[in-house]
């Protein structure tokens, strides 16, 4: 009865929810092109060209998802701001560690630990974006707002990784024929691996974003 009587409150709440939507799509969009980009020229070469344009990709994108964060939670401003630039790196830091980690120890206890290290970054992110952009949310480090979106997008990167580094399979379509073409549809461990990262960060993201937004009600 009191959401009745007050009905701006359910048009805040759901504004709330489809800003907070639509940002985690986007955030989820930005984050699988960057990372999955970035992890695809990786497994497919190791030069180090390779690994420079991968960085760059990664870069770049964080750059992108630093700036929808700002603006979904806070104000857009200098593109090139000093608290921006280091959001981003810490960010590129975090995949660039979690990937070293992998590699380092190997096999399937190299996933484990890489999934375990990467949560610890990701809270550590989470919780330097919210104090660089002045967004209120909770106390501490450890908290809703930072722990759960970093453990459902470590189990997304954990399926990325595992599809890349040690389930090799290849699904291959029979020959379809359309007009006078010819062609197959081929899927990849990593292109299932791809999906389900792209799942967990739009997950992490919801969760992430209402989280926030709700703290925030002046602006809606």
């Amino acid at each position: 009865m009191s959401v009745i009587r007050q009905p701006g409150v359910l048009g805040r709440a759901t504004r709330r929810r489809v800003v907070g939507t639509t940002a985690a799509l986007s955030a989820a969009a930005l984050e699988t092109v960057a990372v999955g980009l970035w992890f695809w020229l990786l497994v497919g070469s190791k030069t180090t060209s390779t690994a420079l344009a991968g960085l760059g990709i990664l870069f770049c994108g964080a750059l992108l998802r630093t700036s929808l964060f700002e603006a979904t939670v806070s104000q857009l401003g200098d593109f090139l701001h000093p608290r921006r630039l280091g959001a981003a790196v810490a960010w590129t830091a975090s995949w660039v560690l979690w990937l070293l980690v992998a590699d380092t120890v190997g096999g399937i206890t190299g996933i484990v630990a890489a999934t375990a290290g990467l949560v610890g970054l990701l809270v550590v992110q989470f919780a330097f974006e919210r104090r660089a952009f002045r967004v209120r949310g909770g106390r501490g480090l450890v908290s809703p707002a930072t722990l759960a979106p970093a453990v459902a997008l470590a189990v997304g990167a954990a399926a990325l990784l595992a599809s890349g580094r040690v389930t090799e399979w290849t699904l291959v379509s029979p020959p379809i024929s359309l007009g006078v073409t010819t062609f197959v549809i081929r899927i990849e461990a990593i292109h299932v691996g791809l999906v389900l990262f792209a799942f967990a960060a739009f997950l992490a993201h919801k969760q992430r974003f209402q989280r926030l937004l709700s703290y925030d009600g002046e602006r809606f």
